[in-house]
């Protein structure tokens, strides 16, 4: 596994260099329109103009003359062609240094704190590992891909394969390799401190050591190294890639069932957080020395780059309740013995929905200042209120049912299983986005989205263990009730979909507003309310006489010749039209 790894990071370095051998070419013919240094004039149309220095090149560095008590041109000249110069100090005298405190956005504080909120809210996307009876998952379907284990070193590579190929970054090698450990030995001791002290159970109850997600720390670590090196000198291209990729990376730990989202958010902020603050105190260290460029700007200008790249979070409000018909058992009138079946079997099923917890990636592209186009992938997770006392109650009742002389022997154990005691959706939507620009700083927006919602379900299994009875056909003529059943001695573990409630997958719309504002180093932050309709039928699936195809199977194919087919669980379904708002906040990435 190590061995792939490493061929798979070698290729990205190898890939990266070529793209930086292309940079290089497109680079050295800017050069060879350099400006003569020696006159420090460049030639137009046979007349010679004087340089300032607001027009001169990135390869063109005044140094105060205090003999002449004029600015001497002198040449800075970038290294050509691949750069293996690991240990040489290297500094670009146009550069200025770093201060601290101005160079730290403190935007990973936020994020590893909405980590901690959503860990708070136990329901809708952890486990409460109090209930024996209970192994909720945020996605319930087996799904394993370990692609995450190589996209978390992605960025890092990207950097290197870039340093190697001759593209300048912020940082020459000696400086880089000082910051880039630095940062990796705070997110270490950051991750691995709270881990081994908060103790948090992974959803797949493997170990103790969930929150927050190393995987993820060291995605967001790797995602703004490459940030910091070339996302803020060169291209913001570069933190959009490197980001999109580490929120991927968290994706997948979800999707995996190997952390839980308030892993991922805590542990993108600490990878965020150990970088600033790694390559804070190097800056602290270094001063100027091996700083080969400067950022481009310091505040993002919404007005000029509008575009987005974003992480968000937020609560959900809207329908609170869902109210399915009374189920239907199809059972034929001649086994009813002309008698109503009890009212209470029949209640409508009643679902009490809390507050949603909405997590989301959200991008759009701008052709100006003010229209653009983009997307948005969101999961929200919506707790069921008293699901669990439902399974309890559905399991006592079996119970009972139990306690009658002619089967209590037979039965070593019937329990029910709460697979999902939330609904979760994944949304994913399209459109149209519109800026207005109220300064440099501030900026309102707005969408007209449209999209795919799928649902994934809840619900509860049963298993039923003990000894299967067989049907005595001469005591059922006989109408002899207590020797209908024959004990066996065949032992049965069975178990089977007790109820399933589920919605279909339907077209989706929205709209929302929102409320920009841009802080520092490309990032900004974004306030928005969404609104979202979509229109979907519920189904509920219920089945407590599934345990009879384990227990009795010959009562199961004798009632059936009658009509009743008993496998058949009952079935209610309802349509509604969903009004869905979510509050929240995102942190974006400007460009």
């Amino acid at each position: 596994m190590m061995k792939i790894r490493c061929i798979f990071l070698l290729a990205l370095v190898a890939a990266a260099m070529t793209m930086a051998a292309v940079a290089q070419e497109t680079a050295d013919s800017v050069r060879a329109a350099a400006p003569n240094v020696v006159t420090g004039q460049t030639e137009q149309a046979g007349q010679a103009t004087p340089l300032s220095r607001d027009t001169l090149p990135a390869a063109v560095t005044v140094v105060p003359d205090t003999t002449a008590g004029k600015p001497l041109i002198t040449h800075y000249e970038p290294h050509r062609g691949a750069d293996f110069r690991m240990f040489k100090s290297v500094t670009n005298p146009n550069t200025h240094p770093y201060s601290f405190l101005d160079d730290q956005t403190w935007v990973g504080i936020p994020l590893f704190l909405s980590g901690l909120a959503v860990k708070s809210e136990k329901t809708a996307f952890r486990q409460n590992y109090k209930n024996p009876n209970t192994r909720i998952r945020l996605i319930k379907y087996n799904f394993h891909n370990e692609i995450d284990n190589y996209t978390q070193y992605v960025p890092l590579a990207l950097t290197l394969g870039l340093h190697m190929g001759g593209v300048e970054g912020r940082s020459d090698w000696p400086r880089f390799w000082a910051s880039s450990a630095m940062s990796a030995a705070i997110m270490a001791g950051l991750v691995n401190g709270i881990k081994y002290t908060a103790s948090e159970m992974r959803p797949d109850g493997s170990t103790r050591n969930s929150w927050p997600s190393g995987h993820t720390a060291t995605a967001f670590m790797a995602a703004t190294i490459l940030h910091k090196e070339y996302g803020l000198t060169r291209s913001p291209w570069y933190s959009v890639g490197a980001y999109t990729l580490a929120t991927a990376t968290g994706v997948m730990r979800v999707l995996n069932n190997r952390h839980w989202i308030s892993d991922v958010l805590s542990g993108a902020g600490i990878g965020i957080l150990s970088v600033e603050l790694g390559y804070g105190i190097c800056d602290l260290l270094f001063k100027n020395r091996g700083l080969l460029r400067n950022d481009l700007s310091y505040h993002p200008d919404l007005r000029a780059n509008p575009s987005f790249f974003s992480i968000s979070m937020g609560v959900g409000l809207g329908n609170k309740n869902l109210v399915l018909p009374a189920f239907d058992f199809h059972i034929p009138a001649e086994y009813l013995d002309g008698e109503e079946i009890d009212a209470e079997d029949l209640e409508p099923l009643h679902l009490k929905f809390r507050t949603a917890t909405a997590v989301g990636a959200e991008g759009a592209y701008f052709f100006n200042s003010y229209i653009g186009i983009g997307g948005r992938l969101r999961v929200k997770a919506t707790p069921i209120n008293g699901w669990s006392q439902f399974a309890l109650s559905e399991q006592a009742y079996m119970q009972d049912f139990f306690k009658d002389p002619l089967l209590e022997n037979s039965v070593h154990n019937i329990k029910v299983t709460i697979e999902s005691d939330h609904i979760t959706e994944f949304a994913a939507d399209a459109g149209v986005y519109l800026n207005l620009p109220l300064s440099s700083r501030f900026a309102l927006g707005t969408k007209a989205l449209v999209g795919r919602s799928l649902m994934a379900d809840i619900d509860i299994t049963a298993n039923y263990s003990g000894e299967q009875l067989a049907l005595n056909y001469d005591a059922l003529l006989n109408d002899d009730d207590e020797n209908m059943f024959v004990r066996t001695g065949k032992m049965v573990d069975y178990s089977w979909d007790y109820i399933d409630v589920n919605a279909s997958n339907s077209m989706k719309f929205g709209t929302g507003v929102s409320l920009t504002y841009a802080h520092k180093n490309s990032f900004s932050w974004r306030l928005f309310c969404d609104y979202d309709y979509a229109r979907k039928t519920f189904k509920a699936v219920y089945h407590p006489l599934g345990l009879l195809e384990g227990l009795a199977p010959d009562l199961v194919e004798f009632v059936s010749m009658g009509g009743w087919d008993m496998t058949k669980p009952a079935e209610s379904r309802v349509r509604k039209s969903l009004h869905q708002w979510v509050l929240g906040a995102a942190l974006c990435i400007s460009f």
